[in-house]
């Protein structure tokens, strides 16, 4: 017999994940589709840091690692903490777990208590939600539409916090919206935080580093925050690192300690040579990063262009990570024959099957006004897929 949790049960599965699963099978069966609905780099890993990892495969780098990860790894991460973002911590503040997603998880299974608020901005990435779920935690949605360039305001904030509050997540640059918070902006919700001592941020930040508007800014680096900050980031979206499946959080000392016993009882540390090859891209020469950036830079400006020129979809231009968010809800209600859409969903899967082009919809995100498209994809695949958008929206009357 089957019977499995509640708590499995009301998790939603991965609307990213499901989608590039649908184009791949699509792929199999030899239709030719191009895949916009995948959020990771399309470069390959830079040589140096595979070479790091090769070198620590002949050093024998084959048992098992500290739970918190490889001390090298954690004095690279807090160095780059401080060279990059002027912030301060100890090695035994950093804990390394298998990906970015994992540091998240962590965290919110070290806050929140059933019934414990947490505040997530709309549009959200779409595992925050679940996570808080697992916790058993309550999500607080706080919307922000296109017109505020999906960015949340210290008044909505302020009139979302309640004794239950336990947790903000902060995702700047952010997925699935590219939208970035200023250091003016994120100060004026540090002034909101201040006055609520016991919530705690997680500071996403994967994105940090793919970033069109000038310096990062992280909320951490407002004093007044200093002892109830999480960082989560990690090599995944800057280093092209996504299957090396390496994160980290950086966090007040009571904070590490426990995501660090929490670890040690369900994966223990990550993989001793993708660890390796995080410190060299870390410790390295950061040239490759910026490379990436141009290149994600002159697509977000191609896809923009081409976005621009399709009627009734309205664009917010993204100033980081390497996602469009459009609203595409004046499509809604038309039909194609007897193909009709509803909403963002039936609108994602309408490309899938008529245009060959992998998007999601951004129901998954807690915007069902929007699709997601990534451009970490070569030009041609870029320029090809806005053309057979553009030629199936058309057909939508």
């Amino acid at each position: 017999m089957e019977h499995l949790s509640v708590r499995l049960t009301s998790l939603s599965s991965s609307a990213t994940l499901a989608m590039s699963q649908k184009s791949n099978e699509l792929k199999a069966q030899g239709v030719d589709v191009i895949n916009l609905s995948v959020g990771e780099p399309d470069f390959f890993t830079p040589d140096p840091i595979k070479a790091a990892a090769k070198k620590a495969i002949d050093n024998n780098f084959s048992f098992y690692s500290p739970v918190p990860g490889f001390l090298d790894l954690r004095k690279a991460i807090v160095a780059k903490l401080k060279r990059e973002n002027g912030l301060d911590y100890t090695v035994d503040q950093i804990i390394v777990s298998n990906g970015a997603k994992q540091s998240i998880c962590n965290t919110l299974l070290c806050l929140v208590d059933p019934g414990d608020e947490v505040i997530v901005p709309a549009p959200y990435w779409v595992s925050y939600v679940e996570m808080v779920k697992l916790a058993e935690g309550t999500n607080v949605i706080l919307p922000a539409g296109i017109d505020q360039n999906f960015k949340i305001t210290p008044e909505q904030l302020e009139a979302a916090i309640t004794p239950k509050t336990k947790a903000l997540i902060l995702c700047t640059p952010s997925n699935p919206t590219g939208s970035v918070y200023s250091h003016d902006e994120l100060e004026a919700l540090a002034d909101v935080l201040a006055r609520h001592p016991q919530v705690v941020v997680i500071s996403d930040e994967i994105y940090e580093h793919i970033n069109y508007v000038g310096r990062h800014a992280s909320i951490a680096s407002f004093p007044v925050l200093r002892d109830r900050v999480a960082v989560i980031n990690g090599v995944s979206k800057a280093y092209a690192m996504t299957g090396w499946r390496i994160g980290f959080l950086a966090a007040p000392l009571w904070l590490a300690r426990a995501a660090s016993k929490l670890q040690g009882q369900y994966t223990s540390g990550p993989s001793s040579i993708a660890q390796k090859a995080a410190c060299e891209a870390f410790s390295g020469d950061q040239a490759c990063v910026e490379e990436m950036r141009v290149a994600f830079k002159r697509r977000r400006d191609l896809i923009c262009r081409l976005c621009r020129e399709i009627p009734d979809m309205r664009l917010a231009v993204p100033d980081g990570a390497f996602y469009i968010f459009p609203d595409v809800s004046r499509y809604f209600g038309r039909s194609a024959g007897d193909r009709k859409v509803y909403d963002s969903a039936d609108l994602a899967m309408y490309l899938l099957e008529t245009a060959h082009v992998a998007t999601v919809g951004g129901h998954a995100f807690g915007a069902p006004d929007c699709i997601r498209l990534s451009y970490a994809a070569s030009d041609e695949a870029i320029i090809e897929a806005m053309r057979r958008i553009t030629k199936a929206l058309s057909e939508l009357k």
